[in-house]
């Protein structure tokens, strides 16, 4: 086949036998973990499908009257082969509360323009997380402080990139586990203890703690557990003279 060369000609060279072993001693050096060339990692010239997989969770905070739910929709990368992932692509936030408008259309298409960009975007988590309200922040369900409503929308981001596996949570020690464990177990039981007692008109019922119900990983903590400073949790209880958290294992007294 005849090919007719439009540029000037500048050098060339002869690719023998010997250069195509060098190229393939070459290419069988190369490690088997290193990353496929093939492979489609995020990044910002890749085009939003028609369809795209998503999650909406709600936020209710006792600082706004309605309700905000987030929408984070992710994008599969490498679908149907061993290298195939998802990564979220967009986000939005729909509520009724007009007045949070502004912020929250500049948040969600910043947010949205660092997912597209690709790279590790879990380091929003943290930026979001440390943002506080001067006004004071709140307690969510399950006793959790959080400090604004950005703070919240963080943990929404964090659990999300956890759920696709772009995030992981510490493993816990055993030790830690069973301390956890021993802690919530001696609790429950000088509770039980001092109700016995108080039916038994020995004790009044105002010195007794208040009952926990653990629940599988998770615990319902006392109605006057104040917080734990170090997992910003609702749930450190006075034992022994000693202010203890009952989901973390942290003691004051070491």
């Amino acid at each position: 086949m005849t090919v007719r060369i439009e540029k000037k000609i500048k050098g060339y060279t002869v690719v023998t036998a010997d250069d195509k072993a060098k190229e393939a001693a070459r290419l069988a050096a190369v490690p088997a973990d290193q990353p496929d060339d093939n492979v489609i990692q995020m990044h910002e010239r890749i085009e939003r499908p028609e369809v795209l997989i998503g999650s909406t969770y709600k936020i209710k905070s006792p600082l706004v009257e309605h309700a905000f739910y987030v929408t984070i929709n992710d994008i599969v990368l490498n679908a149907g082969s061993e290298h195939e992932h998802r990564r979220p692509f967009e986000i939005f936030i729909n509520s009724k509360s007009m007045e949070h408008f502004q912020w929250i259309v500049a948040l969600t298409r910043i947010m949205s323009a660092v997912f597209r960009k690709g790279g590790d975007v879990t380091f929003i988590v943290d930026e979001m997380k440390a943002v506080f309200d001067p006004r004071g922040g709140y307690f969510k369900a399950g006793g959790v402080y959080m400090p604004s409503l950005v703070a919240e929308l963080g943990h929404i981001v964090e659990d999300h990139l956890k759920s696709i596996g772009l995030l992981h949570d510490p493993e816990m020690s055993e030790h830690q586990k069973a301390l956890i464990a021993e802690k919530r177990k001696q609790y429950e039981g000088r509770s039980k203890k001092n109700a016995e007692s108080a039916l038994a008109g020995l004790s009044s019922a105002a010195d007794h703690p208040e009952d926990i119900e653990v629940t599988g990983e998770g615990a319902t903590f006392p109605p006057t557990a104040t917080m734990c400073h170090k997992c910003s949790t609702k749930a450190l209880v006075l034992m022994d003279g000693c202010a203890t958290c009952l989901n973390c294992g942290y003691s004051k007294c070491g």
